[in-house]
């Protein structure tokens, strides 16, 4: 073989890997599960099962349809979600104390500039610090609120953990970990955080005390044509996740002029 002939060939194979490093880390693309972020829903689709793709909520008529999105969607096409009708959007901001979503400032600003309502979201870790401390993370990075009638009160995600389901905690010092995750959030920003879960973790890791129905929004997740039975004490939920295909698929209980008063506050 001659050196030009065998050098093209060293050149080619360069390139070829080059392109594949690049199919991996494009934006959007798939990559290797982040230990420190979890995408919302996730351990709940794994724990109760999810719906059939196509499935659509039976109680929509007077509802707003949504999203949730976040690292895993990397910078997201947003006029193509409004043109599709979703009018809301909640986007992840951090988890614990130590993550930040690196397409944050895409997701969160351009679902702002097509129209939409949108507001943050925490993914709740109680093994790795307190509630106050990481709604403090939260606020501090992305999940303050303004009353400018476009953002949303920031949400606290709280199910399954990567470790243990209730992260080694009783069902009285986990209500004691939301509840320091909520008051702090409030202390910070004047509104009360919603909260996220599904009816099953609450359940097992709450042992069906602590009662935030008063304060706290709920979003509830279950991917039915219902959303069932709800937390304890909850008469109604404020949001609800019903699927996550193709990307997740949320539902506000109400029309736009209440969703409008609950970013106003």
């Amino acid at each position: 073989m001659t050196a030009p002939r065998r050098w093209r060939r060293l050149l080619g194979a360069a390139v070829a890997v080059s392109a594949s490093l690049l199919a991996v880390t494009a934006p959007g693309a798939s990559a290797a599960p982040d230990p420190d972020n979890h995408e919302m829903g996730a351990s709940i689709r794994a724990h109760d099962g999810v719906a059939p793709a196509g499935l659509l909520p039976a109680s929509a008529d007077a509802s707003v349809p949504g999203i949730d999105v976040s690292s895993y969607q990397g910078n997201v096409n947003w006029a193509s979600y409004w043109s599709a009708g979703k009018k809301f959007a909640y986007v992840k901001a951090t988890e614990g104390t130590s993550y930040q979503n690196a397409y944050f400032s895409q997701q969160y600003t351009g679902s702002y500039n097509v129209g939409m309502i949108r507001g943050a979201y925490h993914y709740g870790r109680p093994d790795t610090s307190g509630g106050a401390a990481q709604a403090d993370y939260f606020v501090a990075h992305g999940g303050g609120w303004s009353k400018d009638g476009k953002t949303l009160p920031g949400t606290l995600d709280i199910e399954w953990g990567p470790n243990n389901a209730c992260y080694g905690k009783t069902p009285a010092q986990m209500v004691a970990w939301i509840k320091a995750f909520s008051d702090e959030y409030h202390a910070k920003t004047t509104r009360w955080p919603v909260i996220y879960t599904a009816t099953s973790w609450w359940s097992q890791c709450t042992g069906n005390t602590g009662d935030f129905s008063s304060t706290n929004p709920l979003w509830v997740a279950r991917y039915a044509s219902s959303a069932g039975t709800l937390p304890y004490n909850w008469g109604f939920y404020t949001f609800w996740q019903y699927s996550s295909s193709p990307i997740d698929q949320d539902q506000f209980s109400a029309d736009i002029t209440r969703l409008k008063v609950l970013a106003t506050g």
